[in-house]
């Protein structure tokens, strides 16, 4: 009888969350609503207490912390094929991640090891560890705030699936056009804006689907409407959403990095979205090993979330620009990434030199070529140019951390929405 009555409560309550979660997003969405709640949702009466099962999980993940010697980006890219993931890039040493089952890769005889603590121990020591996800849109949440603006917006907006993930969510897209609706071709200039490549990188979630918030809000001011009329605008906040899940799925952030591909196994192993793509695809600055954060993949789009995008482009003939988001270096990247030299056609070349200026300026961030940080192949960026002839540009956001709190997030999107209405305006023609 006990038994029956808990599993009653139980269902009750989980009823009664769900309606609430639904009746939050019935509510009329805007910009300053939606900042204002992820910045309540830091409430300390909203963290859980620490759960001893979680700490043992994280505990158990097989990769460390090392602070590595690396004197230029030769070097960097060498540690990139080794299996080592560099998240910060210092005057003459790296730090980043790697699995215990790779340390024996990164030899003495080519680089000095700094410093080395496993990854529970240098999360906690640094801080940067929250309680939980709560002041960033996870996947249903993601998803609820772009069906309540396309419900509202009907006129003007498609929101669709491009493909399903490796635990089979869907990929949401929303499409933004005065005269083609769901996936009918259209003559107008395309842009795209994409996040979350990287499961850990939740800012740039919150980046691209603020925008998508800002864009239909703000329809009627005439620089918004004068875009709107004038081109198809496609909207990607989260291309990665297992490894979004995965990563909050303890109540602490696990630095994922990867999707949750099983690769035929039981255990999550999972492959770097960003290498997967069929440009120089795991040559220069990825890894062929399946523990390592930059692991390849099997074969180029081997990925059900990567082979989605490219097939999404691949019938989109229309799409001229494209904006992918990353984090954290506060930087804007253009070709090539895959290789250690410049894009030939000088009349691109200077576009996208011309435009990573301006939208750094916007920014307040740093302008250069992706492979003059280190030479990192399969990127999306680099194979939309390549194949496509799309510009594509790589926004790397602010920050310390991968998780820099909540408080960044109005801050960093004044700057990036403006970046983005750059990228509008130069889509008709980014020559001119």
């Amino acid at each position: 009888m006990k038994k029956v009555i808990f599993v009653v409560s139980f269902f009750l309550f989980f009823i009664n969350s769900y309606s609430e979660s639904l009746e939050k997003y019935k509510k009329d969405i805007n910009l300053n609503s939606l900042i204002n709640e992820l910045e309540e949702r830091l409430d300390k009466s909203l963290i859980p207490t620490p759960d001893s099962k979680i700490d043992k999980a994280l505990q158990e993940d097989p990769r460390y912390y090392l602070k590595v010697t690396a004197k230029d980006k030769y070097e960097r890219t060498r540690l990139l094929e080794l299996g080592y993931d560099i998240i910060s890039i210092g005057n003459g040493y790296v730090e980043g991640f790697i699995n215990k089952n790779l340390m024996s890769n990164i030899s003495d005889k080519e680089f000095s090891i700094m410093e080395k603590k496993s990854l529970y121990e240098w999360a906690y020591q640094n801080k940067d560890f929250p309680s939980q996800d709560s002041a960033y849109h996870n996947y249903q949440e993601t998803y609820d705030v772009l069906k309540q603006i396309a419900d509202k917006n009907g006129d003007i907006v498609s929101l669709f699936s491009i493909g399903k993930s490796f635990e089979g969510r869907d990929i949401w897209a929303v499409r933004i056009n005065t005269t083609s609706k769901g996936k009918a071709a259209s003559k107008k200039p395309g842009v795209l804006i994409v996040g979350n490549h990287h499961s850990r990188e939740h800012l740039t979630n919150e980046m691209v689907l603020l925008f998508a918030v800002y864009l239909l809000e703000n329809r009627g001011e005439l620089e918004i409407k004068k875009y709107i009329d004038t081109l198809d605008i496609y909207i990607i906040p989260m291309l990665n959403p297992d490894g979004v899940e995965y990563d909050i799925a303890t109540g602490k952030y696990r630095y994922w990095r990867k999707n949750t591909n099983k690769l035929g196994g039981t255990s999550v192993v999972g492959v770097d979205l960003n290498r997967n793509y069929d440009f120089e695809w795991c040559k220069a600055g990825a890894s062929s090993y399946q523990s390592a954060d930059t692991y390849c993949g099997k074969s180029a789009f081997s990925e059900p979330e990567s082979k989605a995008l490219r097939d999404f482009m691949t019938e989109r003939k229309n799409i001229k620009t494209a904006l992918t988001y990353h984090s954290y270096s506060s930087l804007v990247l253009y070709p090539w990434g895959g290789r250690d030299t410049q894009v030939s056609d000088e009349k691109d070349r200077t576009a996208f030199i011309k435009h990573a200026e301006e939208m750094a300026k916007i920014l307040g961030y740093q302008p250069q070529q992706s492979s003059d940080l280190y030479v990192a192949s399969g990127d999306m960026a680099d194979w939309a140019y390549d194949k496509l002839k799309v510009l594509a540009w790589t926004i790397e956001l602010e920050g310390s951390s991968f998780y820099p709190g909540s408080t960044i997030i109005s801050k960093a999107f004044e700057r990036n929405k403006k970046a983005c209405l750059y990228l509008l305006s130069i889509t008709d023609n980014p020559y001119k």
